[in-house]
């Protein structure tokens, strides 16, 4: 996003903070329908001439289509770069020309092109995501450090760790709350302060009263596909997400008794709080 306005034009769409964060900086953030419901997650790098909006694969031309109906006399312009670059996670290894002690957003050369990189927490330890030209890849990908992994082993990771992953979880369509993006949850993503955006009247109806009737919560168990309905004494009781190496994240309702014995798609699964390990 370019343009004079582009700051102000997507802090009136978003629940993260934008405006009021640092330049460079990286906000997560939720774009919500007028129920308060998630219609896209995105991670929004603030830049001194623009704003880059990072969505997960599928969500980009959605929220293209809804920020043009808004747009009207703003001075903003909106480019789809999905086609053009290129992003990797480094987890636990270093990426030469990252500086720990500098900005969350950082550019700087690496395998022969310009990168962008932000501070970002995937697995319940903050990594690097790493944003290049797909020309690039090989040489980008040749100039880090460690050995590459697959993405299961990052979803394990942060499976473990209680950290959603709003579209692979399959957690589009419910509210922030319900799935850890409130203040003080694992991937804090809204701000009560900040002032007008699509949904936001619902937000501050959920922060004066201070509930949901669900939250996020681990399964323990194997088997069940993305989205599959939880169930609890014939009722159906929260959503499951994504599901490796025995256990996966659920909205579930608060009110399940700690250690609950449920049914997922048909398959045994057992209920943990999040402050529990398996």
């Amino acid at each position: 996003m370019t343009g004079a306005d582009r700051v102000d034009f997507v802090q009136g769409q978003m629940t993260g903070d934008l405006r009021g964060a640092a330049t460079p900086g990286v906000v997560a953030c939720a774009f919500l329908n007028v129920r308060g419901q998630i219609e896209q997650f995105a991670r929004a790098y603030k830049r001194a001439d623009d704003v880059y909006l990072h969505l997960d694969a599928g969500q980009a031309a959605p929220l293209m289509a809804r920020l043009g109906r808004y747009i009207i006399f703003d001075q903003v312009e909106v480019q789809d770069v999905s086609d053009t670059l290129g992003t990797v996670h480094v987890w636990a290894a270093g990426v030469p020309g990252w500086n720990a002690d500098g900005p969350d957003a950082q550019s700087f050369e690496l395998g022969g092109g310009t990168v962008l990189a932000g501070r970002v927490n995937r697995s319940g330890t903050p990594g690097v995501d790493l944003h290049y030209l797909t020309h690039h890849e090989a040489e980008v990908l040749a100039a880090l450090e460690g050995e590459e992994v697959p993405l299961e082993t990052l979803d394990a990771a942060r499976i473990r760790a209680g950290m959603p992953d709003i579209t692979r979880d399959g957690f589009l369509g419910v509210l922030p709350q319900e799935v850890g993006l409130d203040v003080g949850g694992p991937l804090p993503a809204i701000s009560y302060r900040k002032g007008c955006y699509v949904g936001q009247e619902i937000m501050a109806r959920l922060e004066a009263r201070g509930q949901t009737r669900y939250h996020l919560a681990r399964l323990a168990g194997d088997g069940w596909p993305v989205g599959a309905d939880v169930t609890h004494a014939g009722k159906v009781v929260g959503q499951a997400g994504l599901n490796v190496g025995g256990l996966g994240l659920a909205r579930l309702r608060k009110d399940l008794p700690e250690d609950a014995e449920v049914q997922v798609a048909g398959f045994p699964a057992r209920v943990q709080t999040l402050a529990a390990r398996s």
